[in-house]
C-alpha cells in the first residue's frame, strides 16, 4: 500500500489562510472547506504563526522546518527507503544462494 502524498502550502498561503479565518464572522471552518483542506490545518497554522515570530515562521526550537530542508528531507527519505529495499533483496539473494549451495 503506497504513502498517502502530503500537499506543501507556501508560507504565504498558510498566513492568508490564517488572517481570513481571523476575520471577524468567518470560521476557520468555512475558510478550510473554501480552500479544501482541513480545518484542523489552519489551526495549527495559527498556533505556528502565534508561538513564532515572522522571522521565524520557518524554525522552532532550532530545527528548520522551511521547504528548502523538507525538500531534502524527503529526497533522502526516497533514497533511504530504496536502499532498504536494496538491502532487503540483497538478504533474500544471499539466503537462496546460500541455500541452494548446500
Amino acid at each position: 500500500m503506497g504513502k498517502k502524498k502530503v500537499a506543501a502550502y507556501t508560507e504565504e498561503f498558510r498566513r492568508e489562510a490564517v488572517r481570513r479565518s481571523d476575520q471577524e464572522g468567518v470560521t476557520a471552518a468555512e475558510v478550510a472547506r473554501e480552500l479544501g483542506i482541513h480545518p484542523g490545518q489552519i489551526y495549527n497554522w495559527r498556533r505556528q504563526l502565534h508561538r513564532l515570530s515572522d522571522k521565524q515562521f520557518n524554525s522552532l526550537d532550532g530545527v528548520d522546518y522551511s521547504r528548502k530542508e523538507s525538500e531534502s528531507v524527503r529526497k533522502l527519505r526516497r533514497e533511504n527507503e530504496t536502499l532498504r529495499k536494496e538491502v532487503e533483496f540483497l538478504k533474500k539473494a544471499t539466503a537462496y544462494f546460500a541455500k541452494n549451495q548446500e
